[in-house]
């Protein structure tokens, strides 16, 4: 007769489930098999002995509650971001286990995680926007098609508001770019945005340096081995520009495309067009926007203001 499964083997086989059949990343996966390991050590302090899988269909909500507080508290308590996203990788490993191994827990349900209050995005400034863009083309350790690739990229993260994932969801045939580029987002949503001039010609010399005969089909951004640039490579590159310009941490990528909505916004576009370029389903999400640009009114009036 086989041992009973134990819950760290449960664990185990959860984050291979996630791996292979789910396709998670490797940073999702490190996230939630932390949090998992976290869980588990905790309950088995907590009753003192070892736990079988089945062990965890009986986890009490007293005890998850406890296993939360244990997390804002000690020595490096964690945000409440961080802990509603710990229990939200505990919600997935239950549900992994009533589905694979019928194991439910009910007390889940009468669980709710500390109150998230949506950060405000954190842009980059025009100026700071503006010297990210020229910067790869000052670096004389590269080829020039590299330099012009990443200019490009990054031209379009600011100038047409894209993801990173978005950007690099371009086809050779795409280029050279029209006046309108149709981008498919999140959740398959469909949107146009214009092209300015600036992000045109980028691609064009991009297109014009590259050393590949591209197939039409094929990713338009490509690695120094001629396979398709990774997101990896452009966040690396940003954190490599940001460093000789001197910019926080906040100088990401992604802050190119909050950069592109605060500054429409800062010049008098509404929020609803901001929402349709963005590719937001909710406005809501849009409104975020109007947060960072108040921020950006009210230390302008401070700097400035004489009775300020």
């Amino acid at each position: 007769m086989a041992a009973p499964l134990t819950a760290d083997q449960a664990r185990a086989a959860w984050l291979e489930h996630l791996a292979h059949e789910r396709r998670a990343s490797p940073r999702t996966l490190e996230a939630y098999g932390f949090a998992a390991a976290r869980y588990l050590a905790f309950l088995q302090r907590h009753r003192g002995e070892a736990l079988r899988a089945a062990d965890l269909g009986g986890i009490a909500a007293s005890e998850i509650r406890a296993w939360l507080a244990h997390l804002r508290g000690g020595d490096r308590p964690l945000s409440p971001r961080s802990v509603s996203q710990a229990l939200s990788a505990i919600r997935t490993f239950h549900r992994f286990l009533d589905r694979r191994y019928d194991i439910p827990n009910a007390a889940l349900t009468l669980v709710r995680g500390p109150k998230v209050k949506p950060g405000a995005p954190r842009p980059v400034s025009e100026d700071q926007a503006r010297g990210l863009l020229a910067e790869p083309g000052l670096d004389p350790d590269r080829a020039d098609w590299e330099t012009a690739r990443d200019e490009a990229v990054l031209t379009l993260l600011y100038g047409c508001g894209l993801r990173i994932s978005e950007a690099l969801s371009l086809r050779r045939r795409d280029a050279p770019l029209g006046d309108l580029l149709r981008i498919t987002g999140k959740g398959g949503k469909t949107r146009i945005v214009p092209v300015l001039p600036a992000v045109r010609r980028a691609i064009d010399i991009y297109v014009a340096d590259l050393p590949l005969v591209l197939p039409p089909d094929d990713a338009l951004f490509r690695a120094p081995r001629g396979g398709p640039l990774s997101p990896r490579h452009v966040q690396a590159t940003v954190q490599r520009l940001r460093s000789r310009l001197g910019l926080s941490d906040s100088a990401t990528p992604h802050a190119l495309r909050h950069s592109f909505a605060t500054h429409l916004l800062g010049a008098g576009a509404d929020l609803r067009s901001i929402q349709e370029l963005l590719g937001h389903a909710s406005l809501s999400t849009t409104q975020r926007y109007t947060e960072v640009d108040a921020a950006a009114l009210l230390g302008a009036y401070a700097a400035a203001h004489p009775r300020a």
